[in-house]
C-alpha cells in the first residue's frame, strides 16, 4: 500500500478533540508526555474556552495528530508519506522522525504565541468556493489596500482558496465575490492572517527560535504542502517548519505530486475530515479517509 498520512491545520480543531482519541497506552503515554514537556495538563487544552487560544488550538492539533499516527504505526500501518496542512506539518515532521516530539511541543507553542501576539485582532481568514483564481486574483488587486490588506493564502482546488487579511476587506471581499459568482464564502475559525507576508517577521523570529534544535533527515517522505514537492534534508524541513506561517499553502498542487509519486491512498489524522474533501477529487481512482470516528483496529487489518 502507497499511503499518505496527511495533518489538518488550524480550523479542524473541536472541543473535546483529545478526549475522544482511542483509548490505547500509546494514546496516554503521548498525553502524558506531552504534559510534562508544557508542563501542564494537555487535556486542558481542548475545552471550547480553550481553544480560543491560538497556542492551544495547534498544541491540540500537534498531540491529537501525532498520537494517532504512533499507534497506527506502531501496530504495522506501512505509511510511505506524510503532509501537513500548516500547523499541521509539524506532526508530519514528528511522524517522519525529523523533530523530536518534545522540541516540537515547545515550538509550537512559540508558532502560538507569536502568531496570536502579531495580530491579536481585526484580522482574519474567509474561505471562497466558486471563482476561479484569476477572478479572485483581480478581486483582491481591487480591494487590496496598504491599510486594508487581501492576500491569497490558501489554494485549496482550481474553485477553493482561502484570503487572509484585514477584517474590513474580507468583509468587502465577501460581497464582491457573490457578486462575481462565488458559490460560498465562509470565515474560517481563526483570528489569525495565516500564510502572507503579514506573518513574516513571526516566521523570522520562529526560524531564529530553532536554531538550536537538531534536526534529522526523514525516515518517510516528507511532502511540504507550501512547496507542494517532497523535501530530502532536515535544512530545507527546518526552513519548511518556521516558515511556512508567511507562506501560501498549495494542497492541491501538494496532493497532485502525491499522486504523481505513486500514493493512492491518503488517511487524515484527527481532527476532522476537511483534507480528505480536499483530497479526494485529486485521488479520484484512490482511496481517501478521515481517521477520525474510525475504529483503528479496523483501520489497521484493511492496510494490511
Amino acid at each position: 500500500m502507497s499511503l499518505l498520512l496527511t495533518f489538518p491545520g488550524q480550523g479542524a480543531q473541536r472541543a473535546g478533540m483529545l478526549h475522544t482519541l482511542p483509548e490505547h497506552p500509546l494514546i496516554s503515554e503521548t498525553l502524558a508526555q506531552a504534559s510534562e514537556v508544557l508542563q501542564q495538563p494537555v487535556l486542558e487544552l481542548d475545552s471550547e474556552q480553550a481553544l480560543h487560544s491560538t497556542r492551544a488550538v495547534q498544541l491540540c492539533l500537534l498531540i491529537a495528530g501525532v498520537a494517532m499516527a504512533r499507534l497506527l504505526l506502531s501496530a504495522g500501518v506501512p505509511a510511505t508519506m506524510v503532509a501537513g496542512f500548516s500547523i499541521g506539518a509539524w506532526p508530519a515532521a514528528v511522524v517522519a522522525g525529523v523533530v523530536d516530539f518534545a522540541a516540537a511541543l515547545r515550538l509550537v507553542a512559540l508558532r502560538g504565541e507569536l502568531m496570536q501576539a502579531a495580530f491579536p485582532s481585526g484580522y482574519g481568514m474567509l474561505a471562497i468556493q466558486g471563482l476561479r483564481q484569476p477572478q479572485l486574483e483581480a478581486l483582491l488587486l481591487e480591494l487590496h489596500q496598504p491599510a486594508a490588506p487581501l492576500y491569497l493564502a490558501n489554494l485549496n482546488s482550481d474553485t477553493q482558496f482561502v484570503i487572509a487579511g484585514e477584517q474590513g476587506a474580507l468583509a468587502r471581499l465577501n460581497t464582491a465575490a457573490h457578486a462575481a459568482g462565488a458559490q460560498a464564502c465562509h470565515r474560517l475559525a481563526m483570528s489569525v492572517p495565516s500564510h502572507c507576508p503579514l506573518l513574516q517577521a513571526a516566521a523570522e523570529q520562529l526560524r531564529q527560535a530553532m536554531q538550536h534544535i537538531v534536526l534529522q533527515a526523514p525516515r518517510l517522505l516528507y511532502l511540504s504542502s507550501s512547496r507542494a514537492r517532497v523535501l530530502f534534508t532536515a535544512a530545507q524541513i527546518a526552513d519548511d517548519l518556521a516558515m511556512n506561517m508567511a507562506r501560501q499553502v498549495r494542497w492541491g498542487d501538494s496532493m497532485r505530486h502525491a499522486w504523481e509519486r505513486g500514493i493512492r491512498t491518503a488517511w487524515e489524522m484527527p481532527p476532522g475530515q476537511v483534507l480528505t474533501g480536499l483530497t479526494r477529487p485529486v485521488f479520484i481512482d484512490g482511496h481517501v479517509l478521515a481517521v477520525d470516528g474510525q475504529a483503528w483496529q479496523r483501520l489497521v487489518l484493511s492496510a494490511n
